[in-house]
């Protein structure tokens, strides 16, 4: 099979959709690599290994996607849509139940769109999405690390240091949802000394992060009550709800943004499917703040994108499994791996996963 990897092209987004190992993997099961020139440079790798790995570098996006499957990290920006075409796989974050407009092109294009974020693996009835995992956890770490960076007061902030000074308090972090995200964000901010309160509907989680961060971290049932308690007086709200395939609901009204300290942040790792909080919209990260009531805001959808060389290795490591089954298999990897059949949401242009269809029921 010919695989294409075109290079990236949303604001800042550094990551490659295979690096030299995957390309190698792939050649010596006999497949045809296409990299656009420069795809992986942002994240440390040259055309030079690339074509040491065995791949072809091609000097156009066009070359790239004029393969029968394309590998990439983020969805299909509107300038790339007229290289859709039946016959083709789409293998990347689609996170359509944010866009409509992409849903709609994927539909008319007629290819077999494949979305990273719905491979789901099951294990005695165990759900989990191995291909959101390394992301996710890298964004609950970032969601710390930028918000203790922007309640600098140079950048807008309160001008609060998340770890406190003997005699002074600690900054307050409140993290709304105690999946892999909220889990890597409580880590981060109990490491540097922060008082953290995770709020979660499911008790059971709540009682498997006391196993791992004990009397440290305050843990509490999330309901809109106990929400519109907390955030007032927080310093950083993260938020970290997913329901997969569809908008997260919101936690967060405007109202209760009114009524946080000036200089406070929000960070909203899911705003990429909607997001949680109702004044919180896409930013990029040339410009990945705004401030709405006095309160700082972020919302850059691909947060990962900021650390590529580490970003890109973690995610690839879990993507090229996947990759290698659809290369060698082609539709019967829907049949083959039921992981793989559960991230399909488009093919022959019927949208076909359930989720994204509740969304939009009529398309």
């Amino acid at each position: 099979m010919r695989i294409g990897v075109p290079k990236e092209i949303k604001d800042q987004e550094f990551r490659v959709g295979l690096t030299p190992a995957g390309v190698q993997s792939l050649r010596e099961r006999g497949h045809e690599v296409l990299i656009e020139s420069g795809a992986g440079v942002g994240s440390g790798f040259l055309d030079e290994a690339y074509v040491a790995a065995g791949a072809q570098i091609v000097p156009t996006a066009q070359a790239a996607w004029d393969a029968q499957l394309v590998v990439k990290v983020k969805e299909p920006l509107p300038s790339e849509y007229r290289y859709l075409r039946s016959g083709q796989f789409l293998f990347t974050y689609l996170h359509l139940a944010a866009s409509r407009e992409l849903t709609v092109a994927l539909l008319e294009s007629g290819t077999t769109a494949i979305a990273y974020e719905s491979v789901e693996e099951t294990h005695h009835d165990q759900r989990s999405f191995p291909l959101l995992t390394p992301m996710s956890m890298i964004a609950g770490r970032l969601a710390v690390q930028f918000g203790a960076r922007f309640l600098e007061r140079t950048q807008g902030g309160r001008g609060v240091l998340l770890s406190g000074v003997p005699g002074v308090r600690p900054g307050r972090v409140v993290i709304l949802g105690g999946g892999v995200v909220g889990t890597e964000a409580a880590r981060m901010a109990v490491g540097l000394g922060a008082q953290v309160s995770i709020l979660d509907i499911n008790i059971e989680r709540l009682k498997y992060l006391e196993t791992l961060f004990g009397a440290r971290v305050e843990y509490l049932y999330s309901s809109s009550h106990v929400i519109a308690e907390r955030l007032p007086e927080a310093d950083l709200v993260i938020g970290a709800v997913l329901v997969p395939g569809r908008r997260p609901p919101c936690l967060v009204p405007k109202s209760l943004v009114q009524r946080m300290q000036p200089g406070a942040v929000i960070i909203d790792v899911a705003v990429d499917q909607g997001g949680c909080v109702e004044t919180l919209r896409p930013t990029t990260h040339s410009n990945p703040t705004y401030t709405a009531f006095g309160v700082v805001h972020y919302g850059v959808p691909n947060m990962p994108g900021a650390v590529p060389w580490t970003a890109t290795q973690a995610l690839t490591n879990s993507t090229l499994p996947y990759i290698l089954c659809l290369a060698d298999h082609g539709d019967r990897a829907l049949e083959i791996s039921p992981a793989l059949a559960k991230g399909l949401v488009v093919k022959q242009h019927h949208l076909v996963h359930p989720d994204v269809r509740v969304v939009f029921p009529d398309l």
